[in-house]
Parts: C-alpha cells; structure tokens; sequence
C-alpha cells in the first residue's frame, strides 16, 4: 500500500507538478511572466535549493573538517624558533619507567605530563604516550 502511494506520487505527481512549472523557453520569456507564475518558480527553485544543499551538506562539513585538520599544525607551541624538534635522550639515564609525549601538547616535552587526555577529549582523538620500560637483566 506504501509501495503504491509512492510510485503513483512519482510516476504521475511528480510529473504533473513539474508540467505546471513555469520556465521560459528563453531568457526574455521570464519578463512575460505573471506574478503568480514567478511566485510558483521562486518557490520551486527554493525547494530544488534546499533539496541539494541537504543531500550535499554532508560532504561539504567533511571537506571542510578535513581541510582544517589539514592547515592545523601538528605542533602547536613546542620550540616553533627550530627548524626540527630534535631530542636525544641517553638510554643509561632511563629510570624503570619513562613516558614520552606524543601529542605536542606536554608542558614537560618531550615528557608525558597527560595533556594528551584534555586534547582527546577535546577532539575525539585517541592519541596516548610512548611509554618505555627498563627490561629486566638477562641472568
């Protein structure tokens, strides 16, 4: 019974409608319009408006979103005066256990402090520390 409702609105409605819209057959022809039939266009071409810019607001909110994760840095604040973020860091000075950040965000860099838990929350990422552990004397 759907079925039926919606085919006979799309096979004969819709046609029926779309006969009754008034597009001219040149661009004079729309100053020969009456008020009406420029009332039935505007609202016809708003609906056809709105119709695309819901089926492709979609894909413009996610090229937008990719775009800006795109132009934003990586690195927001650590030693932007050097050309590279280098740091080396001697193994014999390893405690048993050290984390190291991975989200730029540490104000212990290169140490973990847990910043990475705010920007997680922030943006729904789930980056996490490098964590490093003394393994135990072989015997």
């Amino acid at each position: 019974m759907v079925i039926g409702l919606i085919s006979s609105v799309v096979r004969d409605g819709v046609p029926s409608y779309l006969k009754s819209v008034p597009i001219p057959r040149s661009f004079g022809g729309f100053l020969e319009l009456s008020a009406k039939e420029w009332l039935h266009l505007v609202a016809f071409s708003g609906a056809v408006g709105a119709a695309g810019y819901y089926i492709a607001k979609p894909y413009i909110d996610q090229c937008n979103k990719a775009k800006a994760d795109k132009d934003m840095p990586i690195n927001p604040a650590i030693k932007k005066d050097c050309k590279k973020v280098v740091d080396v860091v001697d193994i014999e000075s390893l405690g048993e256990k050290v984390s190291y950040c991975r989200c730029w965000r540490s104000k212990k860099f290169p140490l973990c402090d847990g910043a990475h838990n705010k920007h997680n929350q922030e943006t729904g990422d789930n980056i996490g520390p490098l964590c490093m552990k003394r393994a135990p004397p072989v015997v």
